[in-house]
C-alpha cells in the first residue's frame, strides 16, 4: 500500500486561494491513480478529484469543476489540490487517496481506492 499525508488545510475566507499537498511514500506512487474526496460534518464523503496514474487525464465533481485543479509530480511523490474562489460549502476535511491497485482506470467511487490519508481540514468563512 502506499502512505500518505495531506497538508495545507486551514482557515480561509470566502474567494480565497488554498493549495492542499499530498505526501506518498511506500509503494511506487506513480503507478497509481490518485484523487481528493471531502467530508462536512453530517454529510458522507464525497468525490471531489481525481488523476491517472501519469497525470494526463483528470476528472473534477461538478460542485467544484473550473475552481479547482489537481495535479501530480511523480518524481517528488507529490499530489495537490490548487482550490480557488473557495465557498462556505467547500467545508470540509479533505483526503487523499489512492487507487487500490496500479494501472487502474479512473473511477469516482471511494471503494476503489484502498489508501487514504489522515485528512486535512479547510474551512471557509462566509
Amino acid at each position: 500500500q502506499v502512505q500518505l499525508v495531506e497538508s495545507g488545510g486551514r482557515l480561509v475566507e470566502a474567494g480565497g486561494s488554498l493549495r492542499l499537498s499530498c505526501a506518498a511514500s511506500g509503494r511506487t506512487f506513480s503507478g497509481y491513480a490518485m484523487a481528493w474526496f471531502r467530508q462536512a460534518p453530517g454529510k458522507e464523503r464525497e468525490f471531489v478529484a481525481r488523476i491517472n496514474w501519469i497525470g494526463s487525464t483528470t476528472r473534477y465533481a461538478d460542485s467544484v469543476k473550473g475552481r479547482f485543479t489537481i495535479s501530480r509530480d511523480n518524481a517528488k511523490n507529490m499530489l495537490y489540490l490548487e482550490m480557488n474562489s473557495l465557498k462556505p460549502e467547500d467545508t470540509a476535511v479533505y483526503y487523499c487517496a489512492a487507487s487500490r491497485f496500479q494501472y487502474m482506470p479512473g473511477s469516482d467511487r471511494s471503494a476503489d481506492f484502498g489508501s487514504w490519508g489522515q485528512g486535512t481540514q479547510v474551512t471557509v468563512s462566509s
